[in-house]
């Protein structure tokens, strides 16, 4: 069953106010891994899923950034994706990895501690583009923030020289050869379905994820008269000072329960 925890493995916390667990869950009947993060204060909160960037060990989730998401007072859960870090299958690019959160976002709204109403998404760079699909494929998320993200595959095909080869070896070819492929990874053709509100972060000076992917997340939401709030930065990149990536991390934690 998608979503069905299979194991939970205490995992060593920084934080004594967190307590962390790698999980086994079932997704597609893939045995895939993630990390979860809990507040051990006994409570109600909402359910935070965090979708992480890159590919392979580029980017992996990392247990200090969950750990500052989850000291806001969510109850957080990061999927490794299939074929990482013990999870059965093969990695994928925005594809069926889809149902590797959209069965982790299940698997949230079981948790006796989460209000099942109140799943909020986030994704960074790749993440961008898989908050986007759970947010147009789930009824049951409140807000979607995508940081830095992919929102076009075809405009990283063209912009990341570096990463085509990977995704013809991935997806299975270019964008010229097989458009409809590069389309059901590219959540701007499906905005119709998204209800939840969306906030769009983007420093200008991206090299990683260019703006232009913000630019048209923004206009495509505004055309359906969807919710949508931007926050760009002029003079960032694809990553932040950490002075200011902690303060924006607490502002973006706070629109997300004010949705």
């Amino acid at each position: 069953m998608n979503g069905e925890i299979l194991s939970k493995v205490k995992y060593p916390s920084p934080n004594p106010n967190i307590r962390l667990w790698i999980v086994t869950y079932f997704s597609n009947n893939l045995k895939v891994k993630g990390l979860l993060a809990e507040p051990t204060a006994s409570g109600s909160y909402d359910g935070f899923l965090y979708l992480r960037g890159g590919i392979k060990n580029v980017g992996m989730v990392r247990v200090g950034r969950i750990i500052q998401f989850a000291s806001e007072g969510f109850v957080v859960m990061a999927p490794f994706y299939r074929g990482n870090q013990g999870g059965e299958g093969n990695e994928d690019f925005a594809g069926d990895d889809r149902y590797d959160a959209l069965s982790c976002l299940d698997l949230l709204r079981q948790l006796p501690n989460v209000r099942s109403e109140r799943i909020h998404v986030f994704g960074f760079s790749r993440g961008g583009v898989m908050a986007l699909l759970a947010g147009i494929l789930s009824d049951h998320v409140c807000s979607v923030v995508t940081w830095g993200g992919v929102s076009d595959m075809f405009l990283t095909y063209v912009e990341r020289e570096d990463l085509r080869r990977m995704m013809k070896r991935v997806i299975g070819g270019t964008p010229t050869k097989y458009p409809t492929r590069y389309v059901w990874r590219t959540p701007l053709y499906e905005l119709e379905k998204m209800n939840a509100p969306v906030l769009i972060i983007h420093g200008v000076k991206d090299k990683n994820v260019s703006v232009e992917h913000a630019y048209r997340l923004e206009k495509r939401l505004k055309e359906l008269n969807k919710p949508v709030e931007s926050w760009y930065f002029e003079e960032f990149t694809h990553y932040f000072p950490p002075k200011i990536n902690r303060e924006t991390l607490h502002r973006l934690c706070t629109w997300m329960k004010n949705q």
